[in-house]
């Protein structure tokens, strides 16, 4: 009888051993892992599609208040043109001598140009000399740049480059317009033929 009392002391004595003993009894908590932030997708960058004009005909019009720089442009221009195939011809066939080439515009000359296949014009003036220029404002129409020539003379004493800006129209707006920047120059030779150098150049890769 004793040993069955003893025993029974013992075996309360294990449990509540037990229970107050945490370890033994709740299971061991596991640190939360931190949850990743999702990364950042980088940005692809968009790459400028490059687009051609599509260059099969031009009215060449050299926008120059000297007649002789007007010529030699229109002519460097007009045979380059003709060396890679595009119909060209230089305003000077259309005009008479001293005319204003604002006359161009006129409903009997887009008309007679239109009869003979001709539907693109290329305006050729100078910009200016020894700076960065943008080309000007796309949204001019045919007849407003008509009206823009500059008093600018091909070659220009110690400046060492000139910049030519180019604008091409179709149906009286301007689709496309750059600028020719001609470096290194000593004389009005050197000017026309850096010039026809360089409009090459963007002849064969973007027109």
């Amino acid at each position: 009888m004793k040993l069955l009392i003893i025993l029974s002391f013992v075996f309360i004595g294990v449990i509540s051993f037990s229970q107050e003993d945490g370890t033994s009894v709740t299971p061991t908590e596991t640190k939360a892992k931190k949850e990743k932030k999702p990364k950042k997708e980088k940005k692809k960058k968009t790459k400028k599609i490059k687009t051609r004009i599509k260059l099969t005909n031009a009215v060449v019009i050299g926008q120059m208040d000297n007649p002789d720089d007007r010529y030699s442009v229109e002519i460097a221009t007009t045979d380059l043109l003709r060396q890679y195939k595009v119909k060209t011809t230089p305003s000077l066939n259309l005009l008479k001598l001293g005319s204003d080439s604002r006359e161009i515009a006129s409903d009997s000359i887009q008309t007679k140009l239109k009869a003979e296949g001709f539907d693109t014009y290329m305006l050729v003036s100078i910009r200016g000399f020894d700076k960065n220029y943008k080309p000007g404002n796309l949204d001019d129409d045919f007849e407003k740049s008509l009206e823009q020539a500059t008093f600018f003379d091909l070659y220009r004493l110690n400046a060492v480059s000139v910049s030519f800006q180019v604008k091409f129209f179709r149906d009286g707006k301007c689709v496309h317009a750059e600028i020719i920047k001609c470096g290194n120059i000593a004389d009005r030779g050197g000017v026309l033929k850096r010039f026809r150098k360089k409009l090459e150049k963007r002849l064969k890769k973007k027109w």
